[in-house]
């Protein structure tokens, strides 16, 4: 687990966070948390793991669903990952943190959220249009699953290529 300033008074927000994915849903994870004078955990879920111990922070052990391939670097949080969240909130007031969790990444996420107390989850969506997004969070999506088995409110983060780099969605200030 990688700490960057620690713990903030609020109620935390999660933003599920993925290689590859758009800067657009941690920033706009980390203007929740600003504004909610909170901390924001950044967290990956792994479905090829399975929790083994949990922590009152959210801190997970795990290991492989497939015995026969007992990698624990597969439980520790993908360092470029977390270059990448960095450099995305570099320069802001934010308090965040990263966090590799098990298991499927709906309950993994809502899981994390309930021992945490937070006050939202954050997600993004996979595809590059807000038609798309639209339509992805009608079917059997991450943020439909999240919002069907949560009490808590789902934030999903529209990334259409149109949005990407924009005031309202680029940095995060």
């Amino acid at each position: 687990m990688e700490t960057n300033h620690g713990a903030g008074p609020g109620q935390p927000v999660v933003v599920g966070v993925a290689p590859g994915q758009s800067p657009r849903v941690v920033g706009q994870a980390a203007r929740f948390a600003r504004q909610f004078g909170s901390e924001l955990i950044c967290a990956c879920v792994n479905p090829a793991r399975f929790a083994t111990g949990e922590s009152a922070d959210g801190s997970m052990t795990s290991a492989s669903l497939d015995p026969d391939f007992a990698d624990e670097g597969e439980a520790a949080f993908d360092p470029q990952l977390a270059a990448d969240l960095a450099g995305i909130l570099a320069g802001t007031d934010v308090s965040w943190r990263t966090l590799a969790i098990p298991g499927d990444v709906a309950h993994a996420l809502g899981h994390l959220a309930n021992t945490v107390d937070a006050a939202m989850i954050v997600v993004g969506t996979r595809e590059r249009s807000l038609g798309g997004s639209i339509q992805e969070l009608l079917s059997s999506s991450l943020a439909a699953k999240l919002a069907r088995g949560q009490f808590r409110p789902v934030v999903v983060v529209p990334v259409g290529a149109k949005n990407e780099g924009r005031a309202s969605g680029g940095s995060v200030e």
